[in-house]
């Protein structure tokens, strides 16, 4: 959920995590923030704002987690009719995979929260 909301969603913070559609428990949300920073998928920046807790984002590790992640997405396309999945990214993602692959890992690799529209 986390790769996939950095990665897709534009979501960074805690409370976005925390906000996202699955009600994920806090201690849970918590512990896989610290597993996936440990592991170098994702890093945390701190934050300009007195009190605010900082971003995260992908690290190298977990921005290489982009063909697994797509494969994924269309498998679940393929197979579950009450996928998530947006449509106009499953056209491109069939259409254009490797474009679409560099698009996406540019964004992500500029450190920008990834929106789909602007890869569309």
């Amino acid at each position: 959920m986390v790769v996939r909301d950095l990665m897709f969603k534009g979501r960074g913070t805690y409370t976005d995590f925390l906000r996202a559609e699955e009600g994920i428990a806090t201690n849970i949300l918590a512990d896989r923030l610290v597993r996936l920073e440990a592991d170098g998928i994702i890093e945390k920046v701190a934050s300009g704002g007195a009190g605010q807790s900082g971003r995260y984002r992908l690290a190298a590790k977990g921005i290489d987690l982009l063909p697994v992640m797509l494969e994924v997405i269309r498998w679940s396309a393929k197979y579950d009719p009450r996928t998530a999945a947006d449509r106009r990214f499953v056209r491109r993602l069939r259409a254009d995979k490797e474009g679409l692959m560099a698009d996406l890992r540019a964004e992500l690799k500029a450190g920008q929260a990834n929106r789909l529209k602007e890869v569309l």
